[in-house]
């Protein structure tokens, strides 16, 4: 079936259910190729349209053709698949420094991972689309728990990578991509931190599996508690505090802001109520004398400032109190059947061994394109990333694609980059010129087009 875009990236509903139908799983062999890049665009206007109608409480058919289609265990495999190709291929790529004319390609294959868990952080907060997602979402929570632990452990010496990309003067392009990657990692994490919260809503809805796995394999109380003790979300540098939320880092600039709770810290503390307060964990989750002692660590971050924000977590800090008085019980011996995860396994499997030489293949033909590939891709990517609709979503100003700085200009060609000054913009050209000229190029085509066909 050949499908077209339409020229605005918003999607009516048969766009979108056309979309969702034609949703399929890749393995890693095929990531970065055209049909793989095809089904990229279709999954960034879904994720794109899924937000424009939570943003404006519309219906979210994107949601419903997710379910109805049963794609959701397709995306999360989609997911893994993406994330094996960063760990093992990517890094082979650098490796071999490699170095690419354009890294566009590359880096819209590494941007993938964070367009397909955006689209699941949407629409996986409705408890049908976790149910919809049946096994694999026993999958979806391990990659979520490795993203929150790979974001404790890393945090501080990735901080000056991630709060603010700049193209450093002198850098290669693939170095570039590489803290690009790093601050992709980031957001990814956050994003992660969003969907354990939506599993925990469910918690009385998903399986049984899926519960053990989510407290007493990976004792997920244990992890949200150091989130709270060590925030990777906020940083000290340099006698300046900087907080992540709205996709972006925040120099915090009076107490009042540092008090204020922000999204992501409110989606700890509501997951920390799930899996503490609900019936349902409280009977499953083995409370141990050390995990008792750390839980018991919470009890100083509920000062009367979060309840006042929270009031909901009252019920907890009482909780908390009569868990303090409270015997630890005997730890039950029983024989318990673990369903383990299958998704990641089977594609680490399945290219055990042949990562160096994907790698070498990959870079000669979908990470090497020909300047008419190229050519041929500009308009489809400037379509997808059509950013009159992407400014609605991004209330931030801009910032300068050189020094970081807050920017006012915009290529007057392409109308994609943004600088804060002409210094900028000069210093950027030599790097910027290739994917401009291209842009440029397809934009006029189209117009000269359209301008004919109206001529008609």
């Amino acid at each position: 079936m050949t499908m077209s875009f339409s020229t605005n990236t918003r999607l009516s509903p048969s766009e979108a259910e056309m979309f969702v139908d034609s949703l399929k799983v890749f393995d890693v062999a095929s990531v970065g190729s055209p049909e793989w890049t095809r089904q990229h665009e279709y999954v960034e206007k879904l994720n794109i349209q899924a937000i424009l109608n939570a943003s404006a409480d519309e219906d979210e058919f994107v949601k419903s053709f997710l379910i109805s289609y049963e794609k959701f265990p397709v995306l999360i495999t989609d997911l893994l698949v993406s994330d094996v190709w960063k760990e093992k291929v990517f890094s082979q790529l650098l490796d071999m420094e490699f170095e690419p004319e354009s890294t566009f390609p590359l880096y819209i294959t590494l941007y993938h991972e964070a367009t397909v868990i955006n689209l699941l952080e949407t629409t996986l907060y409705f408890p049908e689309s976790c149910e919809s997602a049946d096994e694999s979402l026993l999958d979806l929570v391990d990659y979520c728990y490795r993203k929150l632990t790979d974001i404790i452990s890393r945090s501080k010496e990735k901080f000056e990578e991630i709060k603010d990309f700049v193209n450093e003067p002198g850098s290669s392009n693939m170095q570039d991509l590489e803290k690009q990657a790093a601050k992709l990692n980031f957001d990814i994490s956050v994003k992660a931190m969003s969907i354990m919260r939506y599993v925990t809503d469910n918690v009385d809805g998903i399986t049984l599996s899926i519960l053990t796995r989510i407290l007493n394999t990976h004792d997920l109380p244990i992890l949200l508690v150091e989130l709270l003790e060590n925030p990777p979300w906020t940083q000290e540098i340099k006698g300046k505090t900087y907080r992540y939320y709205d996709c972006k880092w925040h120099e915090m600039k009076s107490t009042e802001d540092n008090l204020k709770l922000t999204k992501t810290e409110g989606q700890v503390w509501i997951a920390l109520f799930n899996v503490i307060m609900k019936s349902s964990c409280q009977k499953k989750y083995e409370m141990t004398s050390y995990r008792k002692n750390i839980l018991m660590k919470l009890r100083s971050h509920l000062t009367e400032l979060l309840l006042d924000q929270m009031p909901a977590l009252v019920e907890m800090r009482r909780y908390l109190e009569y868990l303090g008085h409270m015997e630890t019980p005997a730890v039950k011996n029983e024989l318990i059947l673990e369903q383990i995860p299958q998704i990641r396994e089977n594609i680490l499997k399945k290219n055990k061994g042949k990562w160096k030489k994907l790698a070498r293949k990959q870079s000669q033909t979908y990470f090497n394109p020909s300047e008419e590939f190229i050519r041929g891709q500009a308009k489809r990517w400037a379509e997808t990333y059509n950013l009159d609709v992407l400014d609605e979503l991004i209330p931030e100003p801009p910032k300068c694609a050189v020094c970081g700085e807050k920017a006012t200009k915009r290529c007057s060609r392409c109308r994609n980059i943004w600088y804060c000054r002409r210094e900028c913009q000069v210093s950027h050209w030599p790097k910027h010129k290739a994917v401009c000229d291209l842009i440029n190029e397809e934009k006029s085509d189209t117009n000269t087009k359209e301008n004919t066909k109206n001529q008609q």
